[in-house]
């Protein structure tokens, strides 16, 4: 009963911060006006890795989200157990649940100069924001010595101008589920997810115009080979013939039937009430959903598997990462104890602990080879591999209104409402006028 209580709490924070990041809808800090990324960053604050190894006695201050599961709670109790005694401490402030909230709470100390939050818990997609605006140590640093414990892609979320700006210590991905007696294997590719599901039940997933339709359609998008910005992220390349192919396929889904149409209107909790009925074959969801559909009474508990997402015919593998970094405040007194604290939150000894306790994705891959977490976590092969082939999404200080014009034009495709290659040039003008405002 305990998992199914933490699940169904992660499952939730999925929804709005976790597993895809906040929608936000812009305003707060704005973007930092001027050249490329490198250019934005120019004259950041940098932090010396040996700083941490004997800071100044004191209290910091870490700052996240409401905590639904937890982890924090249990994260802040052991760094103090475990450094109580050298007179390190760090108090934990808990911001609304929203992800809109959080980030305007943070905005505003940093707009303050304020050193409330000494660390804090920042959405995979608000790294550019942050940095542009100078109010993150550039960890660049810390990452070159230890950044080969973690798995890589987690690094490309607190990657900007060609820096490093946090240290990563929760990810996630997606999967799909499938019925072993239905499909002994599962698709190696898109299209093949799609075939099969027109004769067995159909796929569902997050269609719906929000966030979670951006890391839906990316996943597709990535595979096949497309982007959505230039290498410099200075302009659009969404309207791309590899985006197309992916926009097309979805649509074909829903037009030939391999996809319900009422898709275009889900979002998670829709997605999951969907599969619970046993109707669908397939399912594209976030890996909270494995435990969250094994409950008493769900019509698929115990009739499923997981698998990484699979390749688009043609490209290659993707996926999208959702997932959280501490990130060290410019202005905090105490960098050094700060840095201690976000390198023991990305310590194998914590992610081992947040992944059994609290089912929270780690970045390290060592863990997941441990005895216990293949014990405990029986996709744990699965996550690893739909972590390591995952991408960050858009790395930019519009990230908003770049999420904004895909997720409203790729749902006004799905829906039939537009063409998907009118979709696309849609998107495509939408992102460079949100781009050519910095």
């Amino acid at each position: 009963m305990r998992n199914r209580v933490v699940w169904v709490a992660v499952a939730a924070c999925a929804v709005t911060v976790g597993a895809c990041g906040g929608g936000s809808s812009g305003g707060g800090g704005g973007a930092t006006a001027g050249g490329s990324p490198a250019e934005q960053v120019k004259g950041a604050k940098q932090i010396d890795p040996k700083s941490m190894d004997n800071p100044p006695k004191g209290t910091i201050h870490y700052c996240q989200g409401k905590d639904t599961t937890g982890d924090a709670v249990a994260k802040v109790a052991a760094f103090n157990k475990k450094y109580g005694s050298q007179g390190y401490k760090v108090d934990l402030t808990q911001f609304p649940a929203s992800a809109d909230q959080q980030r305007a709470q943070f905005i505003q100390r940093q707009q303050a100069k304020s050193d409330d939050c000494d660390v804090f818990s920042e959405d995979v997609v608000w790294t550019a924001e942050f940095a542009g605006q100078k109010w993150l140590y550039d960890l660049t640093p810390y990452i070159k010595a230890q950044g080969d414990k973690f798995i890589q892609a987690p690094l490309e979320t607190v990657h900007y101008g060609d820096r490093y700006w946090g240290v990563p210590f929760a990810s996630d991905a997606a999967f799909i589920f499938y019925k072993p007696s239905q499909t002994p294997q599962p698709p190696s590719t898109w299209q093949q997810v799609y075939s099969q599901a027109k004769s067995k039940g159909g796929v569902v997933y997050q269609g719906a115009p929000y966030e979670g339709l951006t890391c839906n359609f990316l996943e597709l998008a990535y595979a096949a080979g497309g982007k959505v910005l230039s290498d410099d992220g200075t302009k659009s390349e969404f309207d791309s013939p590899e985006n197309l192919k992916a926009l097309q396929l979805m649509v074909d889904g829903i037009k030939n039937g391999s996809a319900p149409k009422s898709v275009t209107t889900y979002m998670e909790p829709e997605t999951d009430q969907a599969w619970a009925s046993g109707k669908y074959g397939f399912m594209r969801n976030w890996t909270y959903a494995y435990a969250a559909h094994n409950a008493a009474g769900d019509k698929t508990k115990g009739q499923y598997k997981v698998a990484p997402l699979p390749s688009f015919e043609g490209g290659g593998k993707a996926g999208i990462l959702g997932g959280h970094n501490s990130v060290i405040s410019v202005y905090t007194k105490n960098p050094g104890l700060a840095l201690k604290f976000a390198d023991f939150s990305a310590s194998p000894e914590w992610q081992k602990e947040q992944i059994l306790k609290f089912s929270l994705a780690s970045v390290v891959p060592d863990v997941y080879q441990d005895a216990d977490v293949k014990k405990a976590v029986p996709y744990a092969p699965q996550l690893l591999q739909a972590l390591t082939q995952a991408k960050a999404r858009p790395v930019s200080p519009v990230y908003p209104q770049i999420s904004q014009a895909i997720y409203k034009n790729v749902n006004d495709a799905l829906a039939g409402r537009v063409a998907p290659d009118a979709a696309l040039k849609a998107a495509d003008g939408q992102i460079n006028k949100a781009l050519s405002t910095f």
